[in-house]
């Protein structure tokens, strides 16, 4: 068995794993506006306050993109959360990262300075390059194991957690460091997702604009319109269970199963029956019923057809176990971290578990009726008994990942 002994995360809503549940289960929206002015349309993200002095001398931080600060930040507090010994052998340690993107900040930053005319930053290619992030924490951790990066879109870091059980399983490493990283709140890449007709339009001028803007993703709403980008990073110390217990760690939580899969059907479109196939494995591989499972953080992005596909893949993998589960997603409230989504979110998979209460689901007092889900919704938020929960991640190019975690 595979187990959790560190969280670490640095987030819209902070960097204490409890006070940010805490706020979660409040409903406390990070999101707000973001490049009035610069861009044609308005925007809404939820961003971190990270000061990376804590974490980088003025020497260390050329180079380092925001997404790497963050992920180094990050991984230290996972770290520090698993009271490691001294002595482990660093080349048994892993790292495993999710990251879509790379450095957005790097290389708009280039290539602003490049039209200019100006002299681009000679490290802006180590700053902007996807494995970034997983190098620094192998050099901040002095971990020699495998260091590998997964850029699946929105499910990089669940594949990155669940590619590192693998590795435990497998003996290949003692330990391992999984989660990942997103800093693309830039004004180009805002752009871009706008360009797509993903992200969630308000419109409100004044006293009325933070709120609409806190407001905008609808998860499972009759009204949804998109999701809101955020940024940061989370982590996972995972372990063997018999050395986390042989050395006097505390369990977190215990990561039960994993399910990937593949829609092949369509780059951005998704697949019921693709999400569908992930979700089975997922429980297949942690030896789960859909009746044993009591919760769900939904990838839930408030997008019109991805609620309606995700519903239709609960519905057709959990049957008459359905009414039983209760869903949530979080993304009204901190943001699509895309490469770091499934990371944050399984940490509060995690913490669901281990505090026995649920995130609502927000911003939507009617439901879209085809989303037939028990929704957490209101102050509803106890879960007493709950033993099993899953996480979903599902992903531009229609990788889906699933993760499986049961209560320590």
């Amino acid at each position: 068995m595979i187990v959790v002994t560190g969280l670490g995360l640095v987030s819209p809503h902070g960097e204490d794993a409890q006070a940010v549940f805490e706020a979660l289960c409040r409903g406390e929206s990070a999101v707000h506006e973001v490049f009035r002015g610069e861009l044609p349309r308005p925007a809404a993200a939820a961003t971190v306050a990270f000061d990376e002095t804590r974490w980088f001398t003025k020497l260390q931080l050329a180079g380092v993109d925001r997404v790497s600060q963050l992920a180094v930040a990050a991984a230290e507090l996972a770290a520090r959360d698993a009271a490691l010994p001294e002595g482990v052998d660093p080349t048994r340690v892993g790292v495993f990262v999710g990251c879509g993107m790379g450095g957005g900040a790097a290389i708009e930053n280039a290539y602003r300075i490049g039209v200019a005319g100006g002299r681009v930053p000679p490290l802006t290619i180590p700053a902007f390059m996807p494995n970034a992030p997983a190098a620094h924490v192998a050099i901040r951790q002095r971990a020699q194991g495998p260091v590998l990066s997964y850029a699946v879109a929105c499910a990089s870091s669940a594949v990155a957690i669940g590619e590192a059980r693998h590795a435990l399983r497998r003996g290949e490493i003692d330990v391992a460091l999984a989660g990942g990283s997103e800093a693309l709140i830039v004004p180009g890449v805002v752009a871009a997702w706008q360009a797509m007709q993903t992200l969630a339009d308000f419109a409100a001028d004044g006293p009325e604009a933070p709120q609409a803007a806190a407001r905008a993703c609808r998860p499972f709403a009759a009204d949804r319109c998109g999701f809101v980008l955020g940024e940061g990073a989370g982590f996972l110390v995972l372990e063997p269970e018999a050395q986390a217990l042989a050395r006097g760690a505390r369990v977190r939580g215990r990561l039960l199963g994993y399910g990937t899969s593949c829609d092949a059907a369509h780059l951005t479109k998704p697949d019921a029956a693709g999400q569908a196939r992930a979700l089975a494995a997922a429980l297949r591989d942690a030896g789960l019923q859909p009746g044993d499972v009591g919760y769900c953080n939904a990838h839930g992005t408030a997008t019109k057809i991805g609620d309606l596909v995700e519903a239709q893949a609960l519905a057709q993998v959990f049957g008459q176990a359905l009414p039983g589960l209760r869903v949530s997603s979080t993304k009204a409230l901190h943001g699509h971290l895309l490469g770091a989504a499934g990371a944050l979110e399984a940490i509060v998979t995690l913490l669901s578990l281990q505090q026995q209460r649920l995130p609502p689901n927000v911003h939507g007092a009617a439901v879209e009726p085809q989303c037939r889900l028990n929704l957490v919704q209101g102050r509803d938020t106890a879960a007493p008994g709950l033993q099993a929960a899953i996480s979903s991640s599902f992903a531009f190019g229609g990788t889906n990942a699933v993760l499986a975690f049961g209560r320590a």
